[in-house]
């Protein structure tokens, strides 16, 4: 039978930065290390995996040109028969964002295992090693399919993952879901199914990935937050300079402050597409019989607006 690949691509990030001090973990530049060069470093990997860098980049500065590409190269890799599953380097960022869109736009039947690093390839004690083999140990496991998240040591579904630490090495979060499973020396120990498409969409990976060659400009999509003495100004503005969607990060249940509430309600009527999230780290969005504005459910804000977005397009159900 015929050995199957990893394929790894590289995108820059954190997890490729190097610094001038081994010693420090936050004065570096990100984006400096070839993924050859970080997956040739790690003995064990050397002649099992092929890689390829797809952009080199600080994710902070992720664009949706590199999104499409990146989603045209993983589309590419996994419908070679040779290939049993992809691993993503990325930047911690905007890692959830990126995991979200793969997994909305290409709905995998094989592993896409994003992986990342809080310290650079420079560090006395770099953490992109071992989550590299840890990622590459989920890629290679019987029965793995979809886009997941893995750092330090935990394995996070695309529809949950949230960064949720600044310097911490385990920096990502489930939040009330909780992690799929831990990868412990090399082998895989599952706390849940493996996670499933939350619905089915209208197009295939191969439409979806036409629909996103052939865009032109990605529809404008803003996030605006709920808080105390919140007024519709930011609305009308958007409104004014031609924004097609807006998700409104509400405070507790989604709920929204009264004078965002009317400028909403006006950017509607003017044919904005709106969509209710939570600024709160933890909980989904439940629905209520009086709301005016459809509800993000578990989304965070900047997967909603992805979300959001994608619908624009018509790449999404």
């Amino acid at each position: 039978m015929q050995h199957k690949k990893i394929v790894i691509l590289g995108t820059g990030g954190t997890i490729a930065g190097l610094a001038s001090d081994a010693a420090s973990n936050i004065d570096y530049t990100a984006a400096q290390v070839d993924v050859s060069q970080l997956v040739g470093a790690i003995g064990s990997l050397i002649g099992e995996v092929e890689t390829e860098q797809v952009a080199q980049m600080d994710s902070k500065d992720m664009s949706f040109d590199v999104w499409t590409v990146l989603a045209n190269r993983v589309q590419h890799h996994l419908a070679r028969n040779d290939v049993q599953g992809v691993v993503i380097t990325h930047g911690t960022d905007t890692l959830e964002e990126t995991a979200y869109f793969l997994q909305s736009v290409l709905n995998p039947v094989k592993p896409v295992v994003l992986t990342c690093a809080m310290r650079p390839a420079s560090a006395l004690f770099p953490d992109g090693p071992q989550n590299i083999l840890d990622a590459t140990a989920v890629a290679k496991y019987t029965g793995a399919h979809g886009v997941v998240v893995v750092c330090s040591g935990a394995i996070h579904a695309a529809l949950e993952v949230q960064k949720i630490h600044t310097y911490q090495l385990n920096a990502f979060g489930s939040g009330d879901a909780g992690v799929l499973g831990y990868i412990e020396e090399n082998h895989l120990k599952l706390l849940k199914n493996w996670p499933r498409a939350q619905k089915k969409l209208a197009l295939t990976a191969a439409e979806n990935i036409t629909v996103l060659n052939q865009i032109k400009a990605w529809p404008w999509v803003e996030i605006v937050m709920s808080y105390v003495g919140a007024s519709g100004a930011l609305i009308d503005a958007l409104v004014a300079q031609g924004v097609q969607g807006l998700v409104i990060a509400g405070t507790g249940n989604g709920t929204v402050h009264q004078s965002l509430q009317a400028a909403l309600l006006k950017a509607q009527a003017q044919g904005v597409q709106i969509i209710r999230s939570t600024r709160c780290t933890q909980g989904r969005v439940l629905a209520r019989i009086d709301d005016s504005f459809p509800s993000s459910d578990a989304l965070t804000p900047v997967k909603a607006r992805i979300q959001l977005m994608l619908k624009l397009m018509g790449v999404t159900a």
